[in-house]
């Protein structure tokens, strides 16, 4: 009789503990930049506040360093399910999302201030929405940064010092015919080719904000940088639409916190590494062209306007403008 009563009194123990005893589920949250980076620090602070929020009933594996792929290829598996969770450049989101591609014309925001403002406010949200007809959840606006031009052939002090540099550029078209007008020869290439192929000579620079040089020490393989500030790299905090789907609403709500608290995140080491950023590169021998002259190279690259302003969405542009006013 007493090993009957015991062996029940475990089997309740067991069955009153299950809840606890339950396995939290994993999600994937894929970026390209390294752990130690911006999206890192994002990606970070998505995990806790998911954690916190969900009391441990999910758990956020983070994968940088492109380890499920370039940007272009989880975008794809957010669509069909294969990835939870990205923070991803807004380059390659333009061929799904259209209508991303208004933030990329090149010195369209007036500031980091003027960026957060428009993305936070109505004209960020509509943004997000039109994500999801196309299979992905936007769910918040987190940050790259001013992109910057780094190249190992020669400094750029004006517009025509880019001429027939080979510089790589996200897979964009407004980006690529930015740079195009501007003399340079774009080759557009997923971030996990580029630094292979800067030491290897294939292409002579990049552009991308200090974040990203310095996270991945490009002065090893880049001698210059010039602080152009042409275009600013917004990063969205996006989710399977699949996996969307399969959440309570709750639970959905706890996502969009987790977002929110990435971007967060996000935004205050781009605004650390601005500021120190620039005497870290120094430091490690890059020479660092910081005064140039932005109107002479807005006017270089205007023919990008010309050609593909009337394309995406041109009402939209305006109103990015207005809202700085």
């Amino acid at each position: 009789m007493t090993k009957m009563i015991t062996a029940a009194s475990v089997l309740a123990m067991m069955l009153g503990a299950g809840p606890a005893l339950a396995q939290a589920q994993v999600m994937n949250l894929a970026f390209t930049p390294p752990a130690d980076s911006h999206y890192g620090d994002a990606g970070r602070a998505f995990a806790d506040t998911i954690a916190d929020l969900s009391d441990g009933a999910f758990e956020i594996s983070l994968r940088p360093a492109g380890a499920l792929g370039g940007e272009r290829d989880v975008i794809e598996g957010l669509q069909i399910g294969t990835v939870e969770l990205t923070i991803s450049s807004t380059g390659p989101i333009g061929n799904f999302v259209p209508e991303v591609y208004a933030l990329d014309f090149p010195f369209l925001f007036n500031d980091y201030d003027s960026a957060h403002q428009v993305l936070d406010g109505e004209i960020g949200q509509e943004l997000l929405a039109s994500f999801t007809p196309h299979g992905i959840v936007g769910l918040a606006w987190a940050e790259n940064g001013f992109r910057h031009i780094t190249n190992s052939v020669r400094p750029i002090r004006e517009p025509a010092d880019m001429a027939g540099l080979k510089l790589r550029t996200m897979e964009n078209e407004v980006h690529i015919a930015a740079f195009r007008a501007a003399g340079a020869a774009p080759t557009p290439m997923s971030w996990t080719e580029v630094l292979t192929s800067l030491q290897q000579g294939t292409i002579d620079g990049q552009e991308n904000p200090i974040p990203i040089v310095t996270a991945n020490n490009m002065w090893e393989i880049q001698d210059n940088i010039t602080l152009t500030g042409h275009v600013y790299s917004p990063a969205v905090v996006a989710m399977s639409g699949i996996h969307w789907d399969g959440l309570t609403e709750e639970q959905q709500g706890w996502f969009v916190e987790a977002a929110k608290a990435a971007a967060a995140a996000s935004r205050a080491t781009v605004a650390e590494n601005e500021t120190s950023g620039i005497a870290m590169m120094k430091a490690n021998g890059m020479e660092v062209v910081e005064d140039i002259d932005k109107a002479a190279f807005a006017a270089a690259v205007q023919p990008a306007y010309d050609e593909f302003a009337d394309r995406y969405a041109p009402e939209l542009i305006a109103r990015i403008r207005a809202a700085q006013d």
